[in-house]
């Protein structure tokens, strides 16, 4: 049998993050040609990834630029992913979630009647524009991919539903191999303010948001919820590796004046000493999707700070609660938790629906198979 041909389209960090280590489980087998094409769609935090997982990638397509539309960046990757298949002329292309490089990706290679594959398929949220563009770019990756990998049965029943049956696999989630390849008990923080913080005698708290539906008055509630917890918690400390974007900044800077030394607003950090952080901190608020599925699996307790998930699977294994964005039911979760132990426990050692780390294992043998 000559080798299959695949192309790994990606180009975020989430992205990459999650398809780094399939690349490299790709590589590593002899019935495999494995191609990459990153799209470029965020530019350093993109490459810091690829650093990490030592991946270099055949094709870049470098669309990002400064004030970019989601039109723009479609357009980019669309024909600059075009150009890619018609020069390498893959067997199946693989796309993973729900950003603009996974749509356009997937409509490249459907216009080249190539097969898809994509990895992480199923989430839904059930609202089209939360979050957005995010719930239509997965629904309609789903609506024309060939190959489905979903993490959970949940993932699988959301595709049946939309009356997809063939070819659904349940693998787990790529993003629970990453993880645990990254996690050092003695890792040290390129952010020296980090090494100085006492994890063992201070509960920490990871706080992530950038979402662009809770931009404004949702996200000024969060901050307020999370100004009252340390106040009423003088052994509550917060860590908020700001996002870049210059509205988020302007939020948390006005949010947290004064307390500076109890909220400690950093740059983003890069993938391993996020995931380190992760692990070393007490509980964790966030908006953010991936968050949710890696999290239980160093056992910390997730705050859902959106009004809905596309990851109900945590909320019934227990590993996650949606607390929404209104600023007392914020505060009175994250209070519960920092003050419960019973309730503590009970979250953090739920067992994490989102697998074992074999996730990228079972997705190159499902190709293989399907090919033979």
């Amino acid at each position: 049998m000559s080798k299959i041909k695949v192309l790994s389209v990606f180009g975020t960090r989430p992205e990459a993050i999650k398809m780094c280590p399939l690349v490299k489980t790709l590589e590593k087998d002899e019935r495999i040609e494995s191609i990459v094409c990153a799209t470029g769609q965020h530019r350093e935090m993109l490459d810091a990834v690829l650093e990490i997982f030592n991946v270099k990638p055949q094709y870049d397509l470098n669309v990002m630029s400064h004030g970019q539309t989601i039109v723009d960046v479609s357009n980019k990757v669309l024909t600059g992913v075009d150009k890619v298949i018609k020069e390498c002329n893959p067997d199946i292309v693989l796309v993973h979630g729900d950003t603009s490089t996974t749509l356009n990706g997937a409509l490249a290679a459907f216009y080249n009647q190539k097969p898809i594959g994509h990895v992480e398929a199923g989430l839904r949220t059930g609202d089209i524009y939360s979050p957005f563009p995010e719930e239509a770019n997965r629904k309609l990756t789903g609506a024309i991919a060939t190959l489905h990998f979903a993490a959970t049965k949940s993932n699988k029943e959301n595709l049946e539903r939309e009356n997809i049956h063939n070819n659904i696999y349940i693998t787990g989630n790529t993003v629970i191999d990453a993880l645990l390849s990254v996690i050092d008990e003695n890792h040290k923080f390129e952010d020296e303010s980090l090494n100085k913080i006492d994890f063992e005698n201070r509960k920490l708290i990871l706080l992530t948001a950038h979402r662009r539906e809770n931009w404004g008055e949702p996200m000024k509630g969060i901050f307020a919820a999370v100004r009252e917890m340390v106040a009423r918690n003088e052994d509550v400390n917060v860590i908020f590796p700001m996002h870049k974007n210059p509205l988020i900044r302007e939020l948390a800077t006005e949010g947290f004046r004064g307390i500076e030394d109890k909220v400690h607003l950093i740059e983003p950090l890069e993938y391993v000493d996020f995931a380190n952080l992760m692990a070393k901190c007490y509980l964790i608020m966030t908006d953010s999707g991936g968050i949710q599925e890696e999290a239980p699996a160093l056992g910390k307790p997730v705050m859902v700070l959106r009004t809905e998930t596309e990851r109900p699977e945590a909320i019934e294994a227990g590993t996650v609660k949606l607390a929404g964005i209104n600023k007392d039911d914020i505060f009175n979760i994250a209070n519960e938790l920092i003050n419960d132990k019973e309730a503590y426990e009970k979250m953090a050692h739920a067992a994490n629906p989102y697998g074992d780390g074999k996730a990228c294992e079972r997705i190159v043998n499902n190709i293989i198979e399907y090919f033979k």
